[in-house]
This record gives C-alpha cells, sequence and structure tokens, in this order.
C-alpha cells in the first residue's frame, strides 16, 4: 500500500459516519426505557364490544333523533324510531348529525329487510358519509347496501369507498341479519391557501373483519367523474336516503369517540 493509499483511506475512515449499535452501549438500567408520564386517561369500555365507552358520543340510542337534522334545511330529522330502531324515509331526504366532527372513532349498526327484493344498486342502497361537507350527497362515502349473493361493481359493493375503492373481502351477512361498521376517520388536512397536504384515511372493519387497512381516499365521492378534495375544518356524519324501492334500511346503536 503506497503512502497516498494510506492517507485517502484514513481520510475516508475518518469522514464515515459512526452507529452506535446495542453491543456498543449495553443497557444497565432497565428503568431508563420506562416512561410514566403522560398518564392515559381512564375510559370505561362498554358492557360489550358494541356498546357506547365512556367518552362515546351516542348519536343514537333507540329512542329519538335529537342529534340529527335534515340535510337540506337543518330542521328536526323526520325518519321513523320505532323498537329501538332508525327506519329510513326517503320522503325525508338525508340527515345528518347537529354536532361536527374531524377525526373519530365511529359505531354503527345497519339492517337490509330480510325480503329485500332488486338487484345490484337498486337492493337495499344507503351510505355512510364520513364527513358530510354540503347538501345532498356531498361528502365522503362508505357505501351502504345488500351485498349478499347480489353482484355489482365492487367499488360500490357494501364496505367500499363508494366509486374509490373496493373491501378487501366480502363480508355481509345475509339480508335481515343486522351488520356493523366499526371505522376509524382521518380527515383530510388543508394549508392556510386550501392546498392539500394530507388526504383522507380510512379504516373499517365489517362484522368483525378488516376490510379497509388505513385506505386514503381521492377526494370527495363523485357518481360521475373524478373525486376531488374541497377544504373544509369539521364535518357532520351523514346517513344516506338513496330513494330505492327496495328500502327501508334500519340502523341501531350508533356512537363515536372524537379523536382530537
Amino acid at each position: 500500500m503506497t503512502c497516498r493509499t494510506v492517507l485517502i483511506f484514513i481520510a475516508l475512515a475518518t469522514a464515515a459516519p459512526s452507529f452506535a449499535t446495542a453491543a456498543d452501549h449495553p443497557p444497565t438500567d432497565p428503568k431508563a426505557t420506562e416512561q410514566w408520564q403522560p398518564v392515559p386517561k381512564v375510559v370505561t369500555p362498554g358492557k360489550h364490544d358494541a356498546a357506547p365507552p365512556s367518552d362515546a358520543v351516542v348519536l343514537f340510542d333507540g329512542r329519538d333523533l335529537d342529534r340529527w337534522e335534515s340535510t337540506s334545511d337543518h330542521s328536526p330529522a323526520r325518519w321513523k324510531v320505532h323498537d329501538g330502531v332508525l327506519t329510513v324515509d326517503k320522503k325525508a331526504g338525508n340527515i345528518q348529525t347537529r354536532q361536527r366532527f374531524r377525526n373519530y372513532q365511529l359505531h354503527l349498526e345497519w339492517q337490509v329487510p330480510a325480503d329485500i327484493a332488486g338487484e345490484g344498486q337498486a337492493r337495499g342502497n344507503s351510505g355512510l358519509f364520513l364527513a358530510s361537507t354540503g347538501s345532498g350527497d356531498a361528502g365522503y362515502e362508505l357505501q351502504i347496501m345488500d351485498s349478499w349473493n347480489n353482484p355489482t361493481y365492487v367499488n360500490g359493493q357494501a364496505a367500499s369507498v363508494y366509486k374509490q375503492m373496493p373491501p378487501l373481502v366480502n363480508a355481509m351477512r345475509p339480508p335481515g341479519a343486522w351488520q356493523t361498521y366499526d371505522v376509524i376517520w382521518t380527515a383530510p388536512v388543508f394549508a392556510a391557501d386550501g392546498a392539500l397536504t394530507s388526504p383522507a384515511y380510512v379504516t373499517v372493519v365489517h362484522n368483525g373483519v378488516l376490510v379497509q387497512n388505513h385506505t386514503a381516499l381521492a377526494g370527495e365521492t363523485v357518481y360521475v367523474g373524478k373525486p376531488a378534495y374541497t377544504p373544509y375544518t369539521d364535518a357532520p356524519i351523514k346517513l344516506q336516503a338513496h330513494g330505492d324501492p327496495s328500502q327501508p334500511i334500519s340502523f341501531r346503536n350508533i356512537w363515536v369517540r372524537p379523536l382530537d
């Protein structure tokens, strides 16, 4: 090795970064990796998995629609409450929560009638809008419909992000059975000038089965064309009265945990 080669080798060795390994600094005190603060707050779980925990906002408990309004004019919601459940009234239009939310955990149960008729998208169609950004069907829709032995386009079947992302699997129970959605919604983030800095994400468990895994949305739901984002800060949660003759869809046990 020449003198010049030795000098180059020494220079490279000196300039190269060094990375510590566990062997370089063996732990001597297990308490050094213990974290004591901040202490997580206590949340009391429900008596069963579907029951609201102590910090939940109960949106529908089977008794009234006090927390809901019509999307068209913000008048009191006029869907039918009976026998502890809430049933769509297509003449009354869509309904949404009076309270606005940003990031949240949501539990919702829904039922397609046992004697459902029709096929494809005309078979028990409704929708859960995770953020209602305007009247009508504006917002971000998680599809609700009967996908039990009912072929349709896959990004329009139950548990799809409508017209964007099919579910990972079809976890439908047959008509007449109660279906459950457990949703984690992460709202999109916008800069001061309205530019999107982080997309919306949704995770959905349908009847105990993971069907959307931190899915990134391309924008708001549209029936024709490509989705796009419109800036917003917080929004109501909306339920759709689709208007198909094969309705009515029913709902029960709806609660939400704000995560902001």
